[in-house]
């Protein structure tokens, strides 16, 4: 079977959407091929700067001709019925229609649907132009003289050509003025020449010779490979970082590693300061000492083109880039440890916040205060903003085991790095720089770890703060936040999120969960709608962590408010669940709450739980009373332990109980009496149970 080959050639797509482009690339014309019936074997999707690719290996020429038969109501069925089979079955008359018998049914119409297959070549020749045209770019642009036209092609870049190639065909089609056809061109520089697309194969090695290398994950290998060479032949170590190779393999398609440098004067900035100066000015990695880790004044760049002087004059341009972005650190960092020149005006926000002026941190904050900066047009200014968050973190931190006074000093300070310049420059070291400015000025080091650690985690990978006064801060902000946000009702709606509340929540969880706190959520998040959303995010967090997503339903109930009891009740249930005991007290459980479910629906109301022995026909009913006795005094004991393994080893020992019971007696039994007796057996093993989980909502 045939290969497709389709390829989007334009002008210099962002290397942040380029991974992004080629996957709905892919998932679009993979999506419009299985529409149409056509199987295909292997999708490989690839990205430069200037093109998305897309190879699929072994396309069904052709769908195969289909028939469908389409059952309708009997012929004698009233007229709207039979008009409403007919249009959905897209025929005009009942005579169109089939009539079949049936021997109890009697005789009823069926559409006969036949489609005729449809070529690849057709498929593909109008799916593209519509994926094309209805790109999902975040930002994209018209141009040339087209543009002002109603319905004019609007693409990241311009869009220069198309390549679309099926086996040893070329597919024709048209989009926004651009006629697909066989050709491409490699490098801008080197080889921006035609070349002729015939395979994959042959398609990628021309690209090569023409150097563009069109597999961005070699790119980023290339990359990697060369600088640990070239930083090896320097006597310097790589200071590596994924996102930044991501972004550089995006903005070359012949990747040549050079060396830049500095002056070594610069390096009195703090190492996260140059290495964002550098990364998000020149997008270069940064360099340090193998022997003291400390950083040098080397500098890695990418450059996009194979000079003849070896690249020398594009180091040295480089370099004056970055003495010149460094010059501005090094201005802003000297400006940071200065006095503030209106000292006088900010007494009234010290004085608020017991900050001292003749500390550089103490004066931000008080600049940050005095200037009123809007947090949230509903929620107040930052300053009021930290004043709710030194309240809380107060409030929490015996909770937490932290100290008082540490934790309000460090909230008053988490945000005063706001108003310095480095930060006002680079936002990403906001934190950093603050823990860094309050080491200088002598602060308690688990007020400045604070400061920085507050912020996390930010994501899934971004390690939780372990020092109590962190933690304070860190729930304390991130609490405010949903409440604040909860209070005016801007809540997260479908895939909008737009004040990260569902990141916030989540570092509750993780922040309490991984350092085993015991932390009441009720009394802080009292609205029910917010308890209610942490509990969907904690279902999030447990089936990342691999929990089964029926048993945090089954374990939780809409009051629970301590995260660390609720898991701990999933992560006994589960283990209870994982051997052959629980499995089959699952069974048994399930099929008695099944029975009651039924006879309650018949009877309209719940039976009672009162037993009466003397009603027992057998052992069985009086061995599983027994049990049910035993096991709710276990569990009542093991619960006020809060000793979940011990609770749910009780109910285990019910599983015995619960087959006798089934295999020797009759629920459903003719003496009334005894029938509602059993019932209310049953009725006290479902309340039992229910004392821990809601056995009812697991699978199997």
């Amino acid at each position: 079977m045939p290969n497709l080959l389709l390829e989007l050639f334009c002008e210099e797509i962002p290397a942040r959407m380029q991974r992004k482009a080629a996957g709905d690339l892919k998932s679009a014309v993979t999506k419009a091929l299985e529409e149409a019936g056509l199987s295909f074997g292997e999708a490989s999707d690839f990205w430069t700067p200037r093109r998305l690719t897309l190879h699929i290996q072994d396309v069904s020429s052709r769908r195969e001709d289909t028939v469908e038969e389409r059952k309708g109501p009997r012929t004698d069925a009233p007229e709207k019925a039979i008009a409403g089979f007919l249009r959905g079955a897209g025929l005009a008359l009942v005579d169109d229609a089939e009539v079949r018998s049936d021997p109890k049914k009697g005789e009823f119409y069926v559409a006969v649907i036949r489609k005729e297959g449809q070529s690849a070549t057709d498929v593909i020749a109008s799916a593209v132009p519509d994926i094309v045209r209805n790109f999902p770019w975040p930002k994209s642009m018209r141009w040339g003289a087209a543009s002002a036209k109603p319905g004019a092609l609007r693409w990241v870049r311009p869009l220069q050509a198309i390549s679309c190639v099926f086996g040893e065909e070329t597919i024709a089609f048209e989009v926004g003025g651009i006629q697909s056809g066989d050709t491409t061109h490699g490098h801008r520089f080197h080889a921006p020449d035609a070349i002729t697309v015939t395979d994959f194969a042959s398609y990628e090695k021309s690209l090569r010779d023409a150097h563009v290398i069109l597999d961005p994950e070699e790119r980023k290998q290339i990359i990697r490979d060369q600088a640990f060479a070239v930083c090896k032949e320097h006597g310097v170590e790589l200071v590596e970082d994924d996102r930044l190779l991501e972004e550089v393999s995006g903005l070359v398609e012949w990747p040549v590693v050079l060396m830049g440098e500095f002056e070594d004067d610069f390096l009195e900035i703090p190492d996260e300061v140059i290495r964002l100066t550098i990364k998000a000015n020149q997008k270069c990695f940064v360099c340090r000492d193998p022997k003291s880790g400390a950083l040098t004044n080397k500098f890695i760049l990418t450059s996009n083109i194979a000079a003849t002087d070896g690249g020398g004059e594009i180091a040295r341009g480089n370099g004056k880039v970055v003495r010149a972005r460094l010059s501005d650190a090094l201005h802003f960092w000297n400006t940071d440890q200065a006095d503030l020149p209106d000292l006088d005006e900010l007494k009234a926000s010290a004085e608020k916040f017991g900050l001292d002026l003749a500390k550089p941190l103490d004066q931000r904050m008080a600049k940050l205060d005095a200037l009123g900066v809007t947090f949230h047009a509903k929620l107040g200014t930052q300053g009021e903003r930290v004043s709710r968050i030194a309240a809380l973190a107060t409030e929490l931190a015996p909770v937490v085991g932290a100290d008082k006074t540490l934790a309000k000093r460090a909230a008053h300070l988490a945000k005063a790095d706001l108003r310095t310049e480095i930060v006002g420059e680079f936002p990403e070291v906001q934190g950093a720089m603050g823990k860094t400015y309050a080491e200088m000025q002598g602060e308690d080091a688990s007020v400045a770890i604070a400061i920085e650690d507050h912020y996390k985690p930010q994501g899934p990978s971004d390690a939780v703060p372990t020092d109590p006064i962190a933690i304070a801060v860190a729930l304390a902000d991130k609490l405010d936040t949903l409440t604040g946000f909860w209070a005016i009702d801007e809540k997260p709606t479908g895939s909008k999120d737009p004040y990260a509340l569902r990141r916030a929540a989540l570092g509750v969880i993780r922040i309490v969960v991984e350092n085993g706190l015991r932390f009441s959520l009720g009394t802080v998040a009292k609205d029910p709608d917010l308890l209610s959303f942490f509990h969907d995010r904690l279902k999030v967090y447990l089936r990342d962590q691999g929990a089964r997503h029926d048993l945090i339903d089954a374990v939780l109930n809409e009051n629970d408010d301590d995260l660390l009891l609720i898991v701990r009740k999933v992560e006994a249930l589960q283990t209870l669940l994982e051997t052959d005991t629980g499995t089959n007290l699952l069974a048994g459980t399930k099929r008695a709450m099944n029975i009651l479910a039924a006879e309650e629906k018949k009877a309209r109301s719940a039976f009672g739980s009162e037993v009466e022995p003397s009603l027992f026909a057998g052992t069985a009913e009086g061995g599983l009373h027994a049990a049910i006795a035993s096991a709710d005094t276990q569990i009542s004991g093991a619960l006020e332990k809060e000793d979940y393994q011990a609770a749910f080893g009780a109910l285990a020992d019910l599983r015995a109980p619960v087959d006798a019971f089934f295999d020797g007696v009759m629920v459903n039994a003719d003496n009334e009496a005894v029938r509602t007796n059993r019932l209310a057996l049953l009725t006290s093993l479902r309340a039992v149970t229910r004392k821990l989980a809601d056995l009812s909502k697991i699978s199997g």
